[in-house]
């Protein structure tokens, strides 16, 4: 029987008062994915339990099978390779969101909030003509990379607290350990800063925030993991396609999909559909749901949920003839109230589609490795 793994990120959260105390996901319309639940089995675990903090590398790559021991430090290596662009043992990569600041170097915001999409092409265009030792690498929106030279002290002793969770709290403090340990990431960060002055506005003005620094890393294939498994991944955003490349997993490029509450929902069901007649297990992700907490936009939250549920779910239900698992779940939960992620355990819905069978209960996460990969986890 094939398998089906859903990913609809950052899917827990609080209760929130507006919602009549409920969470985005209990207040969304999914009548599909409970009528799954109804035969299948449905309930609540952590994907991270204790064992690290609640973040989508991490989390996905655990419900991939990965053991934890095997975990890349950080993401930023993944997002290059979707980008499929590699570096070498002498370099390292590093996150780079474009963020908002108030004069008094306020962070006002992770995702360059004021700025239009096209202003952030433009603004990543001059960016990438700096000249000097380090590479800018623009990804999506606010999001880039930055390419540089090996810093050991700041791979095993700096943590720059991920801007997402950093609203609120002055960027020279945020970014200090940094700037001291790398004079090349401090010069390139005040160049860019004078390059973004065209577009600062209403008191504020915009910043690189670089973060999440990561090396090169291999990883073992998804079919090696799971005893010659053929594998397909749809998604947009980079760092789940980086994750599909690292385990040489299938990744069809998408037209249309764009890591938002904006994505094409049926162009992913028709990729999900397409995968599954080629490949035993597929995975498809959608972002936006994550997108929308970090946002603290709750009914964009909600909204989405009811959007996949009545845009991608009849797609998927109509066409796949084949008896396949599916197992519906959030990596893990992100706030809609602080837009930050969450331990606490995440929905989850087990069932058969086009067919019928015993589904074991569901309480741990390897239980998700044995409802989703017969053959087991190496």
């Amino acid at each position: 029987m094939k398998s089906l793994l859903i990913i609809i990120d950052g899917l827990g959260d609080d209760k929130i008062s507006a919602l009549g105390n409920k969470s985005p996901f209990d207040y969304a319309h999914h009548v599909n994915i409970d009528n799954i639940a109804a035969d299948g089995v449905r309930g609540s675990l952590s994907v991270c339990e204790r064992d690290f903090t609640p973040e989508s590398l991490k989390c996905i790559l655990r419900l991939l099978g990965v053991k934890s021991d095997d975990f890349p430090t950080n993401r930023a290596y993944l997002e290059l390779l979707a980008e499929r662009r590699d570096i070498s043992d002498q370099q390292m990569v590093l996150r780079c969101n474009l963020v908002s600041v108030d004069k008094t170097g306020e962070l006002l915001s992770f995702n360059g909030e004021g700025l239009t999409l096209k202003a952030m092409q433009e603004a990543a265009g001059q960016l990438g003509e700096l000249s000097g030792d380090i590479d800018f690498v623009h990804l999506s929106g606010y999001r880039n990379l930055l390419i540089a030279a090996k810093n050991t002290k700041l791979l095993g002793q700096v943590i720059v607290k991920p801007p997402h969770e950093s609203v609120g709290e002055n960027i020279n403090d945020l970014l200090s350990d940094l700037k001291e340990v790398s004079p090349n990431l401090q010069n390139f960060l005040a160049k860019a800063q004078a390059n973004l002055k065209n577009f600062a506005k209403n008191g504020e003005h915009y910043e690189l925030y670089p973060w999440g620094v990561s090396e090169r890393t291999t990883m073992q294939s998804f079919s090696q993991r799971h005893g010659g498994l053929k594998s397909a991944v749809i998604c947009s955003a980079e760092v789940v396609r980086g994750i599909a490349t690292s385990l040489n997993m299938e990744c069809p490029k998408l037209l249309h999909a764009t890591g938002e509450i904006d994505t094409d929902l049926q162009e992913k069901a028709v990729a999900t559909i397409k995968m599954l007649k080629t490949n035993d297990f597929v995975m498809t992700h959608f972002n936006g749901t994550d997108e929308a907490a970090h946002r603290k936009n709750y009914c964009e939250k909600a909204s989405f949920i009811t959007k996949i549920d009545k845009e991608f779910f009849p797609v998927l239900l109509k066409n796949i003839e084949e008896p396949t698992k599916v197992f519906i779940c959030g990596d893990h939960g992100t706030s809609s109230l602080t837009g930050k992620h969450l331990a606490r355990p995440v929905p989850f819905v087990a069932g058969i589609i086009a067919g019928s069978g015993v589904i074991k209960p569901i309480e741990k996460y390897q239980d998700i490795w044995s409802f989703l990969y017969e053959r087991g986890s190496k």
